[in-house]
């Protein structure tokens, strides 16, 4: 095909989830839905945690932090898609094609740090429970959080700006219902050589990195609680942990089945429906997962639902 190069055309086609018109609706309500839960469900969360001087911590710090980043990530794809549908378009501008590819990328990054932070907190708490509120101070929460959305922000930048001198060839369709950078550059008709080395090297690197510091929190965590004489310390150290490694779980299971559908399926319409899993479901399913297993965060629900007027 004749290349042609990005100055010359406008727009990509975000193909969706499916060609039938008749599930369209369907597919409106459907996300829909799940957009209003994950942004009710984190923002209700952060609100009560905001509210509750007890859950001042830097446990609910980094929560806090990661709901907020959950409602960005969400935001960032689910509108633009019911807005398609809802309009009956499919296109996507150029600068805003690569704009989401940017934030996209800095959400999931972001979110993998502030997981790696998490799993951190949970070692110092559960294996140097006396030095804690030395180590886990707010000077040091605070670097991390800086120090994690700087990382996020420069890879996703770094990212996004190697696409820019890319040309592109007349078949402009993304068969996703998001702009993925790999989706991205697999439209390209220039040589994608460095741009495809950078997504390996970084996604090993950036997902690597804090998974192999989950990983290393969790063995040492492990290793304490089963030195544990009692079952009562046993049980609230699992306690305090258990909801941050559903939340681990369900990230990286969901991560590693789309790239395990992405290797062995050549169906783009399969690895779409895989991208819904990592992209939706943890973030919507974050706040549920804490407020169940989290008797603090129970009661912080309940008190700022009490205080909070009603206007019915």
């Amino acid at each position: 095909m004749e290349p042609r190069n990005q100055t010359v055309f406008s727009e990509f086609f975000l193909l969706g989830l499916t060609y039938d018109p008749e599930l369209q609706p369907l597919l409106f309500s459907l996300f829909l839905s799940t957009y209003l839960v994950t942004i009710l469900g984190n923002l209700l969360v952060i609100l009560a945690v905001i509210s509750d001087p007890h859950l001042h911590s830097p446990m609910y710090f980094f929560l806090s932090n990661l709901f907020l980043v959950d409602i960005c990530l969400s935001t960032t794809t689910i509108p633009k898609m019911l807005a398609n549908i809802q309009a009956q378009i499919q296109s996507i501008s150029y600068t805003g094609c690569l704009t989401q590819v940017c934030f996209v990328l800095t959400f999931v990054s972001l979110e993998n740090f502030l997981l790696a932070a998490m799993a951190y907190d949970c070692y110092v708490a559960i294996c140097h429970p006396l030095r804690y509120t030395i180590i886990m101070n707010p000077q040091l929460c605070g670097l991390l959080m800086v120090f994690s959305l700087l990382i996020s922000i420069v890879s996703a930048l770094l990212h996004s700006l190697l696409v820019l001198p890319l040309s592109f060839c007349k078949d402009m369709d993304i068969p996703h219902f998001f702009c993925e950078l790999p989706q991205v550059v697999k439209l390209a008709c220039s040589d994608t050589f460095i741009n495809n080395i950078l997504v390996y090297f970084l996604a090993s690197l950036l997902g690597g990195v804090p998974l192999s510091g989950i990983i290393f929190s969790y063995t040492q965590i492990f290793s304490s609680v089963l030195r544990m004489p009692a079952d009562g310390g046993k049980y609230k150290a699992f306690s305090t942990c258990g909801s941050h490694l559903s939340v681990v779980s369900l990230f990286y299971g969901t991560a590693v089945g789309v790239y395990i559908s992405s290797a062995v399926s050549d169906s783009s319409r399969r690895n779409t429906m895989a991208s819904v899993m990592y992209i939706m479901i943890p973030q919507m399913m974050n706040p549920f997962i804490y407020s169940l297993r989290n008797s603090d965060m129970q009661d912080a629900l309940k008190k700022f639902v009490s205080r909070t007027p009603s206007f019915l």
